[in-house]
């Protein structure tokens, strides 16, 4: 790194899915020789420039799954400083529309309860989004 200091570069813009199924959420698992390899996450990835938001989740869970989700609705945004970059994480609720998941572009896939989230090792970055999952923010979502 040069001698700018990490504020001055811009964040790393990333859509993520809460995709909810009978009572459970989807958790995907990134490819080991990823950055922060091994961990557990929800779905999505980086924007790409001229992207929406809607579009990279869409592209995103295609690649990972190779399904389609619909019923998205904005739920959070997240900011997080790791020492190496700085990242805003949207997430969005949303449903699978077509397509039985399965894990193409992470190491393996798994269906939980809120409750066993906490079981599973995350991104810092994810740390206030699963307080809300666990804590039933969502489980109006997790019902239906």
């Amino acid at each position: 790194m040069n001698d700018q200091s990490l504020e001055e570069f811009p964040f790393v813009v990333v859509a993520a899915a809460l995709i909810f199924q009978e009572g459970k959420i989807l958790l995907t698992r990134r490819k080991l020789e990823a950055p922060q390899g091994g961990l557990w996450e929800f779905p999505g990835g980086k924007q790409e420039a001229g992207e929406t938001l809607e579009c990279c989740l869409q592209r995103e869970v295609k690649e990972e799954l190779d399904i389609e989700v619909g019923n998205v609705q904005p739920f959070c945004v997240l900011r997080h400083r790791y020492p190496e970059e700085r990242v805003e994480l949207h997430f969005f609720t949303c449903s699978i529309y077509s397509g039985n998941p399965q894990p193409l572009g992470c190491i393996e896939m798994a269906w939980v309860t809120p409750h066993e989230l906490a079981s599973y090792e995350f991104p810092a970055a994810d740390e206030a989004v699963l307080k809300k999952i666990i804590q039933g923010r969502l489980e109006n979502k997790l019902l239906n």
